[in-house]
């Protein structure tokens, strides 16, 4: 961790400004050669010429000095704000390297601040969520677990189950008393509302993950209902081809598209039906797993085509679906109506015409997401942390019927599995290996 290190904190394009950011005990000596200046004061914002190794002139910068331990990293940083672009940008950082530091690994300035003690894990994974957040709501939950909310759930449960493991303890030093009912009681009751918390916070993290990374949008039905037409409308431009020849989507199609503040990803999928041969088949393969894929499914059908077997199929698939939000629109409204809408009667249909008005749909994905959005739930943004809160239950539940049987030493051995495992959230305790892993997955500069 001696080494300097040195990164483009900002994105690779042409913009206004780029930043540059060293970070370790060199820092400041680099910035001094670079500006050519003998002093430079902690958080003074100096315009300054910057030169390279030949001393030829770079470009005039803002540079700033955070000085150790009062700093992102809790290390010496020194941040170069110059002209936009990949050539000036790219000149400081050879610049750099050339007077000591290294080129920074990924996440490597986040995990020196978690190293230093500077932020915890839960911080750490909301930084890097919150440069892809998906929508004004995700970022919302994000500011949050920044602020220090996921922690504080962390910080009460590890405090219950090593409340829970204490009592334990104590009662295996008097194994030849009978164990007070009312402790029994008490230790049940806080782990039954631990798991009940667990349960609320993995269902609104299953519910709501589309805030972060962005909801996944199905459409479906069977061929010719229009979804193709549906898709190009949403984008605003023909990206699938339309036809009357019932089968001419044979694959899915994702594009992003901006509803309200969130972001979305469209997939189009190949009609749903008995399929006429093998590349049609794999198509209405996809279409299925797309369904299991996606967070919200729109279910089309043709209001100018009579109800059939197909239609039955679709809605014997919506019927199955339990975990997704669905929006059901009757498509071709501006055509004479044929399609027996009593059938669909108990998914409260919205009706529109993919080639001339999409408000009424739009306004149903909004709102939607919205409600989603507007929830305050505790929730989980990652995998790992996911993961780990799922072990904890699991443990939880593997000791209760210990501590029921009266059997201690095995109900404080699965505790101690939980502790480890709602600890890791914020403080991993496998060093190394799991920080290189979640840090490895951020970008450079960060």
């Amino acid at each position: 961790m001696s080494a300097t290190i040195v990164a483009i904190a900002t994105a690779s394009g042409v913009a206004s400004i780029s930043i540059i950011r060293v970070s370790g005990s060199l820092s400041l000596n680099i910035a001094k050669k670079i500006t050519k200046r003998d002093n430079i004061e902690p958080r003074v914002t100096y315009l300054s010429s910057l030169y390279n190794r030949e001393e030829s002139i770079i470009d005039q910068a803002i540079v700033i000095y955070f000085k150790s331990p009062k700093s992102f990293t809790g290390e010496d940083i020194v941040e170069f704000q110059c002209h936009g672009g990949f050539i000036v940008a790219q000149e400081i950082l050879e610049t750099a390297i050339f007077y000591g530091a290294r080129l920074a690994e990924a996440g490597e300035f986040s995990k020196r601040a978690f190293l230093n003690g500077k932020i915890d894990l839960t911080k750490a994974e909301a930084i890097a969520k919150l440069i892809e957040a998906q929508s004004v709501d995700g970022a919302k939950i994000l500011a949050k677990q920044l602020k220090g909310d996921l922690k504080e759930f962390v910080d009460k449960s590890r405090e219950a189950l090593l409340r829970a493991t204490a009592y334990s303890e104590v009662m295996i030093d008097y194994a030849e008393e009978d164990i007070p009912e009312d402790i029994l009681d008490s230790i049940t009751k806080q782990l039954d509302s631990l798991i009940e918390q667990i349960d609320n916070i993995l269902d609104a993290s299953q519910r709501r993950k589309g805030l972060i990374d962005g909801f996944r949008v199905a459409i479906i039905g069977k061929p010719n209902v229009g979804k193709s037409s549906l898709l190009n409308g949403l984008l605003n431009y023909n990206r699938a081809i339309v036809s009357n020849i019932a089968g001419t989507t044979r694959d899915t199609i994702e594009e992003q598209v901006r509803v309200g503040s969130h972001l979305i990803r469209l997939i189009d999928t190949a009609g749903i039906r008995e399929a006429g041969d093998e590349i049609e088949r794999i198509g209405v393969e996809r279409s299925i797993s797309s369904i299991d894929e996606a967070d919200v499914i729109i279910a089309l059908f043709d209001g100018s085509s009579p109800y059939d077997n197909e239609d039955r199929k679709i809605i014997d698939i919506l019927e199955n679906i339990s975990d997704k939000y669905i929006i059901i629109a009757i498509n071709k409204s501006d055509l004479p109506q044929k399609f027996n809408k009593n059938r669909l009667s108990k998914f409260s249909p919205i009706y529109i015409s993919a080639k001339k008005n999409l408000r009424v749909l739009t306004n149903n994905l909004e709102e939607l997401f919205n409600n989603i959005g507007s929830s305050e739930e505790l929730m989980l943004i990652s995998t790992r942390q996911i993961e780990a809160v799922i072990k904890t239950k699991e443990s939880i539940l593997e000791a209760k019927e210990p501590l029921l049987n009266g059997e201690l030493e095995i109900f404080s051995y699965h505790l101690q599995d939980a502790i480890k495992s709602i600890s890791s959230i914020s403080t991993p305790y496998d060093s190394e290996e799991i920080l290189d892993k979640m840090f490895g997955e951020f970008c450079l500069g960060k």
